[in-house]
């Protein structure tokens, strides 16, 4: 195959592998010549797009042409510009536009993936109800103080999870209060079978209450403040001490048969490519449709990476009320960039991105909510917040991979599943997370920090659907215990999103 056509009303089509020029490839049966080189994953036109034209892909536009492109041309950032996520517009210039083209679903997604092939994992029950797949020993810094207490505790002793961060002082109001409740949730996280505290004694971070909230709710934790101790080597020490006998006392726990409905699996893609849309994200999206199958729920998020596509998931909002937070969430993250007088395409696609193949954050968006598979989505929750309800959920995070995954997770996700075209090897300190390849050449390049290669489709044509089992498979294995490539490696990268400010 040298090229795919993502929907019939497409105006481009995909190189599947690197084309020449001059090249002769069939797409849909008509045969089309190229006029340039197409690397693997750029996009060539199929029909001539006249300059102000909107450009179709999926079925769905991804930006407008700049030029006049003929058949056969390479379309890309030189001659196709984004409507959206612009922050740089003057007064009295043309204003945003939101593009609405047929309401088609991608083709590649619409197979039935069937029914779950098993209803249970292996877990921990915990004392508030929640089931774990980890039991991690956390030593958490309560403040960027305590880091590196926490850091030689660690090394010291490998099996704890030892978090430090740059958190947690110098933040004010709702800033203090997100950072909080981030920490909070990762030391009361099902995944996490006890905590030590280790913050310094003079920080905003009320480490001292947090602890006797953990305390309360019934979490096994201690906590310990430098100042109170003595100094760095005696907390050092004693945490050291304390951290061994909370190892003894999580040996106890013992996993049991748990429903997948109490699994909440979160989505993430990073470093994507043209492939990540095609392959690892429909893919992961018929994952996700088992996932809710089987009464589990999955968290959509990256809310920027909606924008161009927020229609497509308003319309599946469980009900009007969710349409408009989804449609409402995209719009203010257009407008912090509309504030700040920049435009976003700077930052949307990433330069990866768009060495990859793509070409505006449209048709990323259209790419990203493909993780979502085809549920309806049943509820629209800030950053880091706890879920409330089961099936599609959508969390208002921002594109960083690593704020994004930690806010997922604080909101009480217990695996990760996130697709790569470039390579991300990034993990997390308490839940495992599973890597998904959009390209079989990548996958083999990087097979160290892989879990699952969807390049199959392209490279085996093997269905979405099948490769979307295979993901559900590998969900159910780390959910009971399987150690996932991340984990392996030892990735354990944490971000709190910022609202600021900082003083």
């Amino acid at each position: 195959m040298d090229a795919l056509l993502m929907h019939l009303d497409d105006d481009v089509a995909l190189a599947a592998k690197n084309l020449a020029a001059g090249q002769m490839v069939y797409v849909d049966g008509r045969a089309v010549t190229l006029r340039q080189p197409i690397p693997f994953g750029h996009k060539f036109a199929i029909r001539s797009i006249p300059r102000g034209q909107p450009v179709l892909k999926y079925g769905q536009p991804i930006g407008r042409a700049v030029a006049d492109i003929a058949i056969g041309q390479h379309a890309h950032v030189h001659n196709v510009e984004s409507l959206r996520g612009r922050g740089d517009w003057e007064a009295g210039s043309e204003a945003p536009v939101v593009m609405v083209a047929n309401n088609h679903a991608h083709h590649l997604q619409s197979a039935d993936v069937g029914e779950p092939p098993t209803t249970t994992f292996l877990g921990y029950r915990r004392q508030d109800g929640r089931a774990g797949v980890r039991n991690h020993v956390l030593v958490l810094a309560t403040v960027h103080c305590a880091k590196t207490v926490v850091d030689r505790i660690g090394q010291m002793l490998p099996e704890v999870v030892a978090l430090s961060h740059v958190y947690g002082c110098s933040q004010l109001g709702d800033d203090l209060a997100q950072s909080q409740r981030v920490l909070e949730e990762f030391a009361r996280h099902p995944n996490v079978g006890a905590v030590l505290l280790i913050g310094l004694g003079c920080e905003s971070m009320p480490t001292i209450e947090m602890g006797e909230k953990l305390a309360a709710l019934g979490v096994v934790s201690q906590r310990l403040t430098i100042q109170e101790e003595g100094g760095s080597r005696k907390t050092y020490e004693l945490g050291l001490g304390i951290a061994r006998e909370l190892l003894q006392e999580v040996s106890r726990a013992k996993r049991e048969p748990i429903p997948l409905s109490e699994l909440i699996v979160a989505t993430e893609c990073g470093g994507s490519d043209a492939w990540s849309g095609v392959t690892a994200n429909p893919a992961v999206g018929a994952a996700s449709d088992l996932i809710v199958k089987a009464g589990g729920t999955v968290i959509l998020s990256e809310v920027p990476e909606f924008i161009g596509a927020e229609h497509l998931l308003a319309a599946r909002g469980a009900n009007a009320e969710v349409a408009r937070q989804i449609v409402a969430a995209t719009l203010e993250w257009e407008e912090k960039a509309k504030q700040m007088g920049v435009d976003m395409r700077g930052a949307q696609p990433t330069p990866g991105n768009i060495e990859g193949g793509l070409t505006t954050i449209e048709e990323k968006s259209l790419g990203t909510i493909a993780k979502g598979g085809t549920s309806p989505v049943q509820e629209y929750v800030g950053y880091a917040r706890r879920l409330s309800k089961r099936g599609l959920v959508i969390m208002d995070t921002p594109g960083n991979d690593l704020e994004s995954v930690t806010g997922m997770i604080a909101g009480g996700a217990q695996v990760v599943v996130f697709t790569t075209g470039r390579g991300s090897p990034t993990g997390s300190p308490i839940a495992p997370v599973i890597k998904v390849a959009t390209n079989s050449a990548m996958y083999r390049r990087l097979q160290d920090d892989m879990d699952i290669d969807a390049g199959t489709v392209l490279e085996e044509g093997e269905s979405l659907a099948s490769v979307g089992h295979r993901i559900f498979e590998e969900i159910v294995a780390a959910a009971n215990g399987k150690t996932t490539a991340a984990e392996a490696w030892g990735h354990r990268e944490f971000a709190i999103n910022m609202i600021g400010p900082r003083v």
